[in-house]
């Protein structure tokens, strides 16, 4: 699994992508509702990797300055290639938001593992979103949209208001920029 550096959305929208995975698990589609660990909360991938070392805690602690961060939820969107794909909800990228994910990179590159951050997380190559669901068949897309109109649209303003580490090979998340001081195990 991939080591992360994500920022968290407010409470509102956090509720908002939650009713929008029950809604589509409801309804026996795929959905990220389906995974049930404590740590599976909404978010914005700024960096993926082989592996992040948890020095860079301390130096993410800068991106507190950054919180809260607007932000701007839109449309659905289909990442991937042939017949199974990642269903998401795009963040609409602003100034604030690509110069957050542009500091983020730059302060997490030193602690990262020997391959670097994957390629689309770079700073020129990255989407924000919030995945909805992944394993999307095509075939179920009609029916994937019918569920997200029927929930309401989502497409709305709210905040980023943590910067999270996910270490998947402990299965933490651990808390370095706003939000609670605590680290969920």
């Amino acid at each position: 699994m991939a080591h992360s550096i994500e920022l968290l959305p407010d409470e509102s929208i956090d509720a908002r992508v939650r009713a929008e995975w029950q809604a589509l698990a409801d309804a026996g589609l795929p959905s990220a509702a389906r995974i049930r660990a404590s740590t599976n909360r909404p978010h914005v991938t700024l960096i993926a990797a082989g592996h992040i070392d948890g020095g860079v805690d301390d130096a993410l602690g800068a991106c507190a300055k950054d919180l809260p961060l607007p932000c701007r939820i839109g449309t659905p969107v289909l990442f991937g290639h042939g017949t199974r794909r990642t269903l998401a909800r795009v963040v609409v990228p602003s100034a604030a938001l690509l110069a957050v994910h542009r500091r983020v990179c730059d302060i997490a590159t030193p602690f990262l593992g020997d391959n670097g951050a994957f390629a689309h997380a770079a700073p020129g190559n990255w989407t924000p979103h919030i995945t909805l669901a992944r394993r999307v068949d095509t075939t179920q897309l009609a029916a994937v949209l019918d569920v997200l109109d029927a929930v309401g649209s989502l497409e709305d303003s709210g905040s980023f208001t943590t910067v999270r580490r996910w270490d998947p090979d402990n299965r933490r998340d651990h808390i370095v920029a706003g939000g609670p001081a605590a680290t969920t195990p």
